[in-house]
């Protein structure tokens, strides 16, 4: 007969943490062989370079922040590791890409549009009826005068 291999016994306590544990390790393993499936020049070519900053960031990142973990079940304490200043640099160029893509979203002042709503928000139609008749009578005042002829310059 087989012998049956004994069962690790852990405290109960930990036993959500252990399945959420799990279940994360899971959608991580998911989501590298997604990336893994497909060629990087066909995902790069894809992208705009701002996306492909953001995909090369977040590669980058994935791959130290697995590195560390992998740290810390060696034992090894990874904010005394150069691993910890990786991290923060590509943070930095990660806070770098953020602010780019925050400006590319950033409201753009419409100059023409903004005119014209300055204009008819200010719009008197009196205003404009002065307007109209003072510019009507200096045309009518012009048309009675009588036209000089210039002389000739040779």
């Amino acid at each position: 007969m087989a012998a049956v291999a004994p069962v690790e016994e852990y405290p109960q306590e930990i036993d959500e943490q252990l399945t959420s544990f799990d279940s994360s390790v899971n959608a991580v393993k998911t989501m590298l062989e997604k990336l893994i499936s497909i060629s990087r020049n066909d995902q790069m070519q894809k992208l705009d370079p701002l996306d492909q900053a953001k995909l090369d960031l977040m590669s980058v990142y994935t791959l130290n922040s697995l590195f560390w973990m992998y740290l810390v079940t060696k034992g090894i304490n990874p904010r005394e590791h150069g691993i910890k200043q990786e991290l923060e640099r590509i943070r930095t160029y990660m806070n770098r890409v953020k602010e780019i893509t925050d400006k590319k979203k950033a409201a753009r002042l419409d100059k023409g549009a903004a005119s014209r709503f300055l204009r008819n928000a200010l719009y008197d139609p009196e205003e404009k009826e002065q307007k109209k008749a003072a510019s009507k009578k200096s045309a009518d005042t012009d048309s009675e005068a009588p036209h000089k002829k210039r002389p000739k310059q040779s």
